[in-house]
């Protein structure tokens, strides 16, 4: 009799640090510290090299290459991979690739589609080009630093010497590896990932850019540790059930704060010691941080808190009965160690609620603007993501995050009262835009011009019509090259040819609603012809507004309930050359001319929108936008730029920003704020 063909396995366990090697060197947690991570089978070469990461170690410090790991080797692969080591490169590299895939893999099952990475800019005619793998080199520098190359496409990982402040905590002068800690791994990771879903999150425009980017790179990190069951079970009987108190789970990156002189962690989640009497102290919300605090880090630990204590208020009603029943209703837990089941359920418990809102932080992603950024638009996305996808809310989620949010200050501009209807997102309904006869209309010779008098609706389902065939073509896709090859010709090649030879979804937009007020006034965007006054990029004949499609992806997911969405996504993004004179007065100057790189006081004044079409209902659902236009004066047909928010781009680029990065300027012998569009995770991440 023929055997069948041996199957490959569903999955590759891997041994790894569950935290980082200092906590194995403790007794009371080197067991919770060995893990083994659990991920999807896929055929690797040596390196480890896989389908979305390539692993190279390279230590230019001493110029040598380590052998790469082949975790396909048999005697690894029976034994769950290599054995935890600090001393063993080969094991660096099988710890980051371990935990780069838990990673990938929990973004994948939240956002219900898979992964691409940022493409890499080019100056061809294509633009652009994909990128496979993201690099990891786990021996990249020699300082205590890790970063996210937006240039590279890669994650730089740095050792060091340690200096630290507690020669009990850890041994001076020891080397600290930063690729053996899962959470420096998962935040770059995090990083990489956030660039490829919103590339204009790295360009820093408000406070809130850079410090959501750190904030939201930690709160992945945080959230994974829920993951393990071991570690949870210790945490629970550790704090009697009490995960506001001070405890692993609220700490990130352990040894690398500690091996530079600084206590515990280097962000703490929920508290710090205070330096009079030494104790720990839980951190107390203040509503004055968010006006106040601007170091990127500082203010990202603002948002991080804040998801943290909505996750504690979830757990804690979660667990409110579980507790009652093991304490005859007092609530109040006997003292000595609690019993080994109410352990298992509470840590049963505190990892679903974690899981829902580690999901909920990353579907919100599909309902930001793709620019400028800020909490309190984050916070709206939250909402109205956790909305379309769960119906009811029996366990107040939402509430929960409305309320730690409003406890530090953080509110959504542009909102009369603060609820979870008002900081839902409205659908879009286009009776109440009208076209307005006030607007001028420009004489343009274009076959594709279409009067803005047109009926919206019907121009916006011929664009439905366009991405319903997109989301057909790609929705049993499974190869990442072949999504974004088919992807970048609906944005603008061959694909969806018409009788009108009208191609690509950008050619289509630009015909159907470039002139149209309606439109303008949806997205808040210039789709008007010869806006010179306004400082606007054109098209390469000159006439139009020019304007970039970003991210078209499609939406499927169904919630616990059965809850099903079906929608397609993509971000426009547009901007305007401005300037503020001495009057105050906003002045315009065209971004492409000589004129632009010649006054100090130029800057580019950024504008955005994301749209969400519902494929079943086949309606535009949702415009979430950051208007380079007064979209009030619009509807009075007046076309003039967003004063708003140009004076507050012009503030935090003139002053806020070189807060940050006027030292910079002189330590790597460039201007600053082109090494902030370069490498802004290398320049955060100093240390």
């Amino acid at each position: 009799m023929r055997l069948n063909k041996t199957k490959n396995p569903d999955f590759r366990h891997l041994r790894a640090y569950a935290f980082d090697p200092s906590l194995s060197l403790k007794i009371d947690t080197a067991k919770i510290n060995r893990t083994t991570y659990v991920i999807a089978w896929e055929d690797l070469d040596p390196g480890p090299c896989g389908e979305y990461l390539e692993v190279i170690d390279f230590d230019p410090s001493i110029s040598r290459f380590y052998t790469p790991v082949d975790l396909n080797d048999r005697p690894i692969l029976a034994d769950n991979g290599l054995r935890p080591s600090v001393s063993n490169p080969q094991f660096h590299q099988q710890m980051v690739y371990a935990v780069a895939m838990v990673t990938i893999q929990n973004f994948e099952q939240a956002l219900g589609r898979k992964i691409i990475w940022s493409p890499r800019l080019t100056n061809d005619k294509n633009y652009e080009e994909y990128v496979p793998k993201l690099r990891i080199y786990p021996h990249a520098l020699r300082q205590a630093n890790a970063f996210y190359s937006p240039y590279r496409k890669a994650l730089l990982f740095g050792y060091f010497n340690s200096t630290p402040a507690n020669n009990v905590i850890h041994m001076p002068n020891s080397l600290v590896f930063t690729c053996l800690s899962h959470d420096v791994i998962s935040h770059e990771v995090t990083h990489a990932i956030l660039d490829g879903i919103h590339r204009d999150y790295n360009n820093p425009t408000n406070r809130d850019m850079l410090a959501f980017h750190e904030a939201f790179a930690d709160i992945v990190a945080l959230f994974q540790h829920f993951t393990n069951p071991e570690v949870l079970k210790y945490e629970i009987a550790n704090t009697r059930g009490n995960l506001g108190s001070q405890n692993l789970l609220g700490k990130l990156a352990h040894e690398l704060g500690s091996a530079i002189g600084s206590y515990g962690s280097l962000r703490d989640a929920i508290g710090k010691v205070d330096k009079v009497t030494g104790e720990w102290q839980p951190k107390e919300p203040n509503s004055d941080d968010y006006q106040n605090v601007t170091e990127p880090h500082e203010r990202g630990s603002i948002l991080v808190a804040a998801i943290f204590e909505a996750f504690l208020t979830i757990y804690e009603n979660r667990v409110a009965d579980l507790l009652r029943i093991a304490t005859s209703g007092t609530g109040v837990l006997e003292e000595g160690e609690i019993h080994p089941d109410l352990a298992n359920r509470l840590a049963k418990e505190a990892s679903k609620s974690a899981r829902h809102v580690l999901n909920m932080c990353i579907r919100a992603l599909d309902y930001c603007p793709p620019v400028d950024l800020t909490f309190g638009d984050y916070l709206r996305a939250v909402i109205t993501a956790d909305i379309d996808l769960m119906k009811e809310d029996s366990w107040d989620y939402r509430l929960a995050f409305i309320d730690s949010f409003r406890k530090r200050g953080i509110y959504p501009q542009n909102i009369k009262t603060l609820g979870i209807e008002t900081l839902s997102y409205d659908a879009v309904d286009l009776s109440l835009i009208k076209p307005n006869q006030n607007v001028n209309q420009y004489e343009v010779q274009s076959k594709y011009l279409v009067k803005f008098d047109k009926d919206s609706t019907q121009l916006l389902e011929i664009i439905i019509d366009f991405l319903q065939d997109y989301a057909r073509d790609i929705q049993y896709i499974t190869d990442r090259k072949e999504i974004y090859k088919i992807t970048r010709e609906y944005v603008g090649g061959t694909r969806g040819e018409s009788e009108d030879n009208i191609k690509g979804l950008h050619r289509r937009i630009k015909a159907k609603m470039m002139d149209s007020s309606v439109f303008c006034q949806m997205t808040g965007l210039a789709f008007m012809p010869h806006f010179d006054e306004h400082g606007f990029k054109k098209d390469k004949k000159g006439n139009f507004p020019s304007f970039h499609i970003q991210n078209l992806r499609v939406v499927s997911r169904v919630g616990p309930n059965g809850q099903k969405i079906n929608h397609v996504v993509f971000s426009i993004t547009q901007q305007s050359g401005c300037r503020i004179n001495a009057n105050g007065d906003i002045e315009h100057f065209d971004p492409r001319s000589e004129e632009a790189d010649k006054n100090d006081d130029n800057f580019l004044f950024y504008g955005g929108c994301t749209l969400i079409f519902d494929l079943d209902s086949k309606k535009l659902k949702y415009s979430i936008n950051k208007p380079l236009l007064d979209i009030e004066a619009l509807k009075n047909g007046n076309t003039q730029i967003n004063r708003e928010r140009v004076l507050a781009q012009h503030q935090y680029q003139s002053n806020d920003m070189a807060l940050h990065i006027g030292e910079e300027r002189r330590y790597f012998g460039t201007q600053a704020s082109d090494f902030m569009f370069t490498e802004p995770f290398a320049m955060l991440h100093q240390h």
